[in-house]
């Protein structure tokens, strides 16, 4: 059985600063549920096993509208912006952005008739 994906996935994959990942997870667990407050936008945080340090957090938004009403919070909205202040200063280095558009269903075989 297959879940349906999100259409565009956003991630941010970061570092944190030493010694600052119990406050990153602090942040996240009080941000989470803002970020996800338009009821299209998902948040998963991944963990690198060899690195406690070291996160890929994705951001799952159900349509494209929803990503783009997203990018837009992030220019226009004074408190996501405060949250992306505290976010970044719990960062050791810039993040690598990526924006991916799934396309699982183009490799998906047709279904039959």
């Amino acid at each position: 059985m297959h879940t349906q994906r999100a259409p565009i996935e956003l991630h941010l994959r970061i570092r944190v600063k030493p010694g600052m990942r119990d406050a990153f997870l602090d942040f996240m667990r009080e941000a989470t549920p803002y970020y996800e407050s338009d009821g299209q936008t998902r948040v998963c945080l991944l963990e690198d096993r060899s690195d406690p340090h070291c996160f890929i957090e994705c951001m799952e938004y159900q349509s494209v509208e929803a990503y783009e009403r997203g990018e837009q919070s992030v220019s226009n909205d004074p408190q996501m912006q405060t949250y992306l202040q505290r976010w970044r200063e719990l960062l050791a280095q810039p993040p690598v952005v990526e924006v991916y558009k799934n396309t699982t269903a183009d490799i998906q075989a047709p279904k039959p008739s």
